[in-house]
């Protein structure tokens, strides 16, 4: 199966995604074909990702020097201190700007490594290898690196394009079925802020997804991909449009943040909820109607994903959910912003909300 190429257009850099199966055995030859060259490379590698996948990108990558950094991916971990882990590694092989940061791992992997390349010396090479479904369809697309701390997640980071994005679906084939859902959390929210063409997509090849039935997969990752990337070239610096990205995410990340980011919870699932969370929360406000919001709860159903926020939490909980809901990076003011929908394909940008009208919403979901 030939990989496809999908080019990213923005005003900081221009850059490709590349696309298809058994990629890291031609990882130099697409660096050839993309002129990427460097003598020396950071390759920051994601604990979880086998050790097959590993040894076969160092045998296959062509580098004077190529130096491996293990990082145990966990949302504790997506941190100031393990930034500072990997810039001294830089610093101390002096790494010059024209050398390379290679990221090979899921999201928070990507992030954190992105947002070290992006600070080491004001900026170096970055190429970033996403080892998850969710990486692929998402974090690794638009140049967001960012980190967490006690105030809330991604409150720290950078806008770094990276140069190069290799997205091998061969890579997928290890991951366990959590690891699906979560990509397949980020590809639903896309064909739902997008266009109804899309989801009617993936609804009707769902379960050829979740299989990862290698020719619809890849068609999959390629529309997911095209719909991020039709944001971020329009609003590349988060300034409007590209907020729609965040559908479900002011309510995920909250309730992620409420739990401390516990394995009882990981960020795809929490997508899910907080997909479900605005799709509600937008039909009790007049906003979408119920014949689209039982399209997708419909879809959420028959892939037994519709996930229910009271095997979470209590109504003691609601207030430290409302307290990282304002810490969000989107607000601008004491009310909260959501991104909420019209229809399959219409979202709405820049609603805000009183803070008790969201404890509200949530008091009755927790108590029906």
């Amino acid at each position: 199966m030939k990989e496809t190429k999908l080019v990213i257009k923005t005003n900081s850099k221009i850059y490709p995604i590349i696309i298809g199966s058994n990629l890291l055995n031609k990882i130099s030859t697409i660096l050839k074909q993309n002129n990427l060259l460097f003598n020396k490379c950071l390759i920051v590698v994601d604990s979880k990702v086998p050790n097959k996948n590993i040894a076969l990108l160092k045998k296959n990558l062509k580098c004077k020097k190529k130096i491996l950094l293990l990082f145990k991916s966990n949302e504790k971990n997506k941190s100031q201190k393990s930034v500072n882990k990997i810039l001294n590694v830089l610093l101390k092989n002096n790494f010059t700007r024209d050398d390379c940061l290679i990221s090979l791992g899921g999201g928070i992997t990507g992030d954190v490594s992105a947002f070290a390349a992006s600070i080491h010396k004001r900026g170096m090479k970055f190429i970033n290898i996403p080892s998850t479904l969710l990486a692929q369809v998402d974090s690794s697309i638009g140049g967001k690196t960012g980190i967490n701390n006690k105030f809330g997640k991604n409150l720290i980071g950078t806008f770094f394009q990276p140069d190069l994005v290799i997205s091998d679906i061969n890579i997928l084939k290890s991951l366990p079925k959590r690891e699906i859902i979560c990509g397949y959390a980020e590809i639903l929210k896309h064909s739902i802020i997008k266009d109804k063409k899309n989801f009617n997509f993936i609804n009707k090849n769902k379960f050829k997804i979740f299989n990862l039935e290698s020719k619809i997969l890849k068609k999959t990752i390629f529309e997911s991909c095209k719909i991020k990337r039709f944001i971020v070239q329009k609003d590349e610096k988060e300034n409007n449009l590209r907020k729609v990205l965040n559908l479900g995410h002011t309510f995920a990340h909250a309730y992620e943040a409420t739990l401390n980011y516990s394995k009882k919870l990981n960020h795809g699932e929490a997508v899910l909820l907080g997909i479900k969370s605005a799709a509600k929360f937008s039909l009790l406000n007049n906003n979408l109607s119920k014949n689209s919001y039982d399209k997708i709860m419909d879809h959420l159903n028959k892939l037994k994903l519709n996930y229910n926020i009271k095997n979470y939490f209590t109504k003691n909980n609601i207030g430290k959910i409302i307290q990282f809901m304002k810490a969000d990076k989107k607000n601008k003011s004491k009310n909260i912003n959501l991104i909420l929908l019209k229809d399959i394909g219409k979202p709405l940008l820049n609603l805000t909300f009183d803070h008790k009208k969201i404890y509200s919403f949530l008091k009755k979901e927790l108590m029906n």
